[in-house]
C-alpha cells in the first residue's frame, strides 16, 4: 500500500475548503443565527471562516495553480488508467468503498472532488520524478532494516463453534464424533454471529491474532483435526483446522518494486516542499491575505 503523506494533507485542506464554501453559499440572509435576539450576521461568519481557514486554503490554491501551470509547461499527461489506480489505492487505504464513501459524506465532499486532487497529485509525482533517484543500496538497506515486516509468519486456517458452556460444547463434540457436519452445527449452535452463517470460518491467522488458549490449540493441531472443547474468555470453542502455511522468509528480489515505490513516496514527501518553493519563486504571485509576503517581481515561468 502506497504512502500518501503528500496527498492526504492536500485532501484535508480541500475538504475544509469545500465545507467553508458550502457554508457561505447556503446562507441566503444577512442573519445566519441569533442568541437571545442578538444577531450573528453573514459578515461575522465570513470573517471568522476567512480568519481561520483563508490563508491556508489560499496558499493551497496558489500551489495548485503553480502545479497546473508547470505540468502544462512540461507537457505532463495523466491517463485515465493512472487516475483509476490511484483512486483504487486511496479507497483501499481508507478501509474500503463503504468507509471511503462515508468519509466523503461526513465531510460534504464528492468523489469528483477527490478525483480532481488525485489528478493534481499525479502531476506532482511526474514533475518530481526527474529529481528523485532510488539506488539498489537504498533498497537493500530498507529491506534489511524492515525485514521482519516482509517475512510471512506461520499461519493456520480454522473454523470454530463457540458456545456458552462446557456441557453444550461436549454435546457438539459428540455430534461431530458421530459424523455430523461441522458447518451445519456451527449454524445451529455457535454464538459467534459474525461467523456462524459461513460455517464458523475464521480464515488464516498468525500468532498473536487470537486469544492465547485458542491459538495454542489451533497451532498444535493437524489439518482436518477437530479439537476437544477449549475454554477462553469468550466461551467454549470447538476448533477445526482446515489449512496450514509454513513461515516464509522474505527475499529481497520479491520486494524490490514495492520498496522502490515506498522510498520514492518518502523522498517525494521531502522534495515537494523544496521544489514548490523553487518553482513559486519563478512566478508573479500576489497573495493579498499574506501581509508578510511581497509580490514576486519575476515574470511567469516560461
Amino acid at each position: 500500500m502506497k504512502n500518501k503523506k503528500i496527498i492526504l494533507p492536500i485532501l484535508g485542506i480541500v475538504l475544509i475548503a469545500l465545507i467553508v464554501v458550502a457554508v457561505i453559499l447556503v446562507q441566503k440572509s444577512n442573519t445566519v443565527a441569533s442568541v437571545e435576539g442578538e444577531k450573528i450576521t453573514q459578515n461575522d461568519l465570513d470573517e471568522a471562516l476567512n480568519k481561520q481557514y483563508g490563508t491556508s486554503i489560499l496558499q493551497t490554491l496558489i500551489a495548485n495553480k503553480v502545479v497546473d501551470l508547470e505540468a502544462e509547461k512540461e507537457k505532463i499527461k495523466v491517463t485515465d488508467k493512472e487516475q483509476k489506480a490511484e483512486l483504487d489505492d486511496l479507497i483501499e487505504s481508507s478501509g474500503g468503498e463503504d468507509a471511503f464513501n462515508a468519509a466523503l459524506e461526513a465531510n460534504g465532499a464528492s468523489k469528483a472532488d477527490i478525483e480532481d486532487e488525485l489528478l493534481r497529485y499525479l502531476k506532482i509525482k511526474k514533475l518530481l520524478e526527474p529529481r528523485i533517484e532510488i539506488t539498489d543500496d537504498q533498497i537493500k538497506s530498507y529491506f534489511d532494516e524492515n525485514k521482519a515486516s516482509f517475512d510471512t509468519p506461520e499461519q493456520v486456517e480454522a473454523s470454530h463453534i463457540l458456545v456458552a458452556d462446557e456441557k453444550t460444547a461436549k454435546e457438539v463434540k459428540k455430534k461431530l464424533d458421530d459424523g455430523e457436519d461441522f458447518a451445519d452445527l456451527a449454524k445451529e449452535y455457535s454464538t459467534d454471529t459474525a461467523t456462524k452463517e459461513n460455517g464458523g470460518e475464521l480464515g488464516y491467522f498468525s500468532s498473536g491474532q487470537m486469544v492465547e488458549e485458542f491459538e495454542k490449540a489451533a497451532f498444535s493441531m493437524d489439518v482436518d483435526e477437530i479439537s476437544n472443547p477449549v475454554e477462553t474468555t469468550n466461551g467454549w470453542h470447538i476448533i477445526k483446522v482446515t489449512g496450514h502455511k509454513d513461515a516464509v522468509e522474505a527475499k529481497l528480489d520479491d520486494h524490490k518494486d514495492e520498496i522502490k515505490d515506498t522510498l520514492f513516496e518518502q523522498q517525494m514527501n521531502t522534495e515537494y516542499s523544496t521544489w514548490l518553493t523553487e518553482i513559486q519563486a519563478k512566478y508573479d504571485i500576489d497573495n493579498k491575505l499574506d501581509t508578510s509576503s511581497t509580490t514576486n517581481s519575476t515574470s511567469s515561468a516560461s
